[in-house]
């Protein structure tokens, strides 16, 4: 039985490619499982491989889990299409989107067909793989939530305040930071005292002295 062996990457991360050796007589579906093993994404995502040019221009669907429009549209089934049915060029490309609701694309190239497959070896079969596959689900998703830091509200819990008391707390911090800018109270006495302190006329216990001119 002949091997297809298919070069696949993905078309935003280059550095990624896994090589993969499917009997000619497997199907679409049997592809799309194996190039999962290999990326270790879970598979059961709807998909579609196109039937592709050179410049990997989309066309005829081969689909996997379809919608409601791709099942009145007739669009083929991925379990029911076997990869020889599609391989006219001895590079024969297709293009694959997986999962299209959070979608991957990769680049799918036929490489060379093998006349015959090895013994004992299951096929598909991954006989090369470079790079780690990002994420299935992104960044997003697998960000992990800090932890809040443990003694960030201790010194509220030992005056007996709590989290929501904060608010009220800073207000208090702010009226303090307000009173050190008022005057002491001694400038105030002596602005009023100012007045009288050093009038001539008077002696040092504030009464008028009695003279000829009085």
């Amino acid at each position: 039985m002949a091997l297809y062996r298919f070069r696949i990457t993905f078309e935003d991360y280059d550095e990624v490619l896994r090589e993969i050796d499917v009997k000619s007589n497997q199907t679409f579906e049997d592809l799309h499982r194996a190039i999962h093993q290999s990326t270790g994404y879970n598979s059961e995502y709807p998909s579609s491989f196109y039937i592709s040019n050179d410049q990997w221009i989309k066309g005829e669907e081969i689909t996997y889990l379809p919608n409601q429009k791709r099942i009145d549209r007739g669009v083929a089934l991925m379990d029911k299409v076997k990869l020889l049915s599609y391989i006219d060029d001895p590079h024969q490309k297709f293009y694959y989107t997986f999962n299209f609701d959070r979608p991957f694309d990769f680049h799918v190239e036929l490489m060379k067909i093998i006349l015959d497959d090895t013994p004992g070896v299951v096929y598909p079969a991954v006989i090369r793989s470079v790079g780690e596959a990002p994420k299935q689900f992104g960044n997003i998703l697998n960000t992990p939530i800090a932890p809040p830091l443990e003694d960030e509200f201790d010194f509220l819990n030992e005056m007996g305040l709590n989290e929501e008391d904060t608010e009220d707390f800073s207000e208090v911090l702010d009226t303090g930071e307000h009173e050190e800018e008022t005057k002491p109270d001694e400038e105030e006495e002596d602005e009023f005292g100012s007045e009288f302190h050093d009038d001539e006329g008077f002696d040092d216990e504030g009464k008028m002295p009695h003279g000829d001119d009085y």
